[in-house]
């Protein structure tokens, strides 16, 4: 039986990371949105040219503020292993609890394309996994 509600991609500047997360999830039908505790002010030019690699475009995407709106009617919250717990407000951080899971990922900020690529393909496998459980 599929799950309902979306799934949240959360990290700090929400311009690499969750962008890619979220992509990949909707390129496989799933809900899924992104936001950052301390959203950037676009989205990194290498994860950009990354994921048109894999015929995705985030030149378009801007990085959006996490509200305690979109954890509510999350249904599963995906931290990206990026210190979420030291930016995020404490009753933002007690309603995510119950559904969290963290990825541990590298930041793809200021690394090659070589190492942003490594990071994209570890975030769509384990997408494909989520995927694979709904």
């Amino acid at each position: 039986m599929p799950l309902h509600g979306e799934i949240l991609f959360v990290c700090v500047e929400n311009a690499g990371r969750s962008q890619m997360a979220q992509a990949f999830a909707e390129k496989l039908g799933l809900r899924a949105s992104s936001a950052g505790t301390v959203p950037s002010g676009r989205v990194n030019p290498v994860v950009v040219e990354a994921t048109r690699e894999r015929g995705i475009d985030l030149s378009r995407k801007s990085p959006r503020m996490l509200t305690s709106e979109m954890i509510s009617q999350a249904r599963l919250v995906v931290t990206m292993g990026c210190s979420v717990e030291e930016a995020c407000p404490r009753p933002m951080l007690a309603a995510m609890q119950k559904k969290l899971v963290d990825w541990h990922l590298d930041d793809p900020k200021g690394r090659s394309i070589e190492e942003v690529r490594r990071i994209r393909d570890e975030i769509e496998k384990r997408v494909q996994e989520i995927a694979r459980k709904e």
